[in-house]
């Protein structure tokens, strides 16, 4: 989505001609009125402030009380998802109070694919308020944290969460505020690994798109993800994201400096995968329904 928004007022000095020129023969013998006209133009621009309007536009005020319910299916799972009502989406300053394709599309992949995290101790990265790719994950990891930097969005995933999962899969989740880049946080979400081993999978969808955040958010899974494994069980980090101000050069580059190499690629309908990603789509049409997502594999090598 891309929203542009403007604040337009009257132009004191007349129409402007089709070169882009002030026309002067419209103003010429009306310096009088011209500025008359002015003076009550500046009387009312005076009385219009439209500063407020755009600071309640944007404040911290997401309407959540009026929120929709909305629902998202994937094999063997029925999510019904509070989330921010579209039509304040678009001012809305918290991107974790919406739902995102990459989410959707990465729900459904691990619903069809439950071996990715099969057994594992699963991290989620910039979760947001639906959280349905933990949701989905807890059905088969050995746990599952859940993770946000925003306060509001973690409120909402809570309520989400205990309205579409039973006592035993609620018992596999657990959700704690993540500030990438903070040491606090990092520590104490590495703690909840089991015995600070760090994670097995971290997954992240539509983590990608602000240029700011983009090396906090590896730094941050360089100290989370697990330095065990053998060669055939390599910690994983899973992005999902659909290319927006970020490209995939920058993305790359961020996270070979944190140590992360890339195994494998695949982006829907342009490029195949070399096996790892291909394989999830077998015996399913979990890619027909989405376009433009970029799906990337990175494991990081101890």
């Amino acid at each position: 989505r891309n929203w542009i928004q403007a604040t337009f007022t009257l132009n004191p000095a007349g129409p402007l001609s089709p070169n882009n020129q002030h026309d002067h023969n419209t103003c010429e013998g009306k310096d009088d009125k011209l500025a008359v006209d002015m003076s009550q133009k500046k009387s009312e621009s005076e009385e219009i402030d439209l500063s407020v309007d755009f600071s309640n536009m944007f404040g911290t005020s997401h309407y959540l009380n009026e929120a929709q319910i909305i629902r998202i299916k994937a094999k063997g799972h029925d999510f019904k998802i509070k989330m921010l009502a579209k039509e304040y989406q678009h001012t809305c300053k918290s991107t974790g109070l919406m739902l995102w394709e990459s989410a959707q599309f990465m729900c459904s992949l691990l619903a069809e694919n439950p071996s990715i995290v099969a057994g594992k101790r699963v991290l989620e990265m910039g979760c947001g308020s639906a959280g349905i790719c933990s949701m989905v994950a807890a059905s088969s990891a050995q746990f599952v944290v859940a993770t946000d930097g925003d306060a509001e969005s973690l409120d909402l995933l809570r309520q989400n969460t205990s309205s579409n999962l039973d006592a035993e899969l609620l018992n596999r989740i657990s959700i704690r505020k993540l500030f990438w880049g903070d040491e606090d946080d990092v520590k104490a979400v590495r703690e909840l690994s089991g015995d600070g081993a760090g994670f097995d999978c971290i997954i992240g969808t539509d983590v990608t798109y602000n240029p700011d955040a983009t090396l906090p958010l590896f730094k941050t899974a360089r100290a989370l993800i697990s330095d065990g494994g053998d060669a055939g069980s390599k910690a994983a980090l899973i992005l999902c994201y659909i290319q927006r101000r970020v490209d995939e050069d920058s993305i790359l580059s961020a996270a070979e400096a944190q140590g992360f190499w890339l195994v494998d690629k695949w982006i829907n309908g342009v490029h195949e995968s070399n096996g790892i990603i291909s394989s999830w789509f077998r015996g399913n049409d979990v890619c027909g329904a989405f376009r433009n997502v970029t799906l990337s594999i990175l494991y990081f090598e101890v």
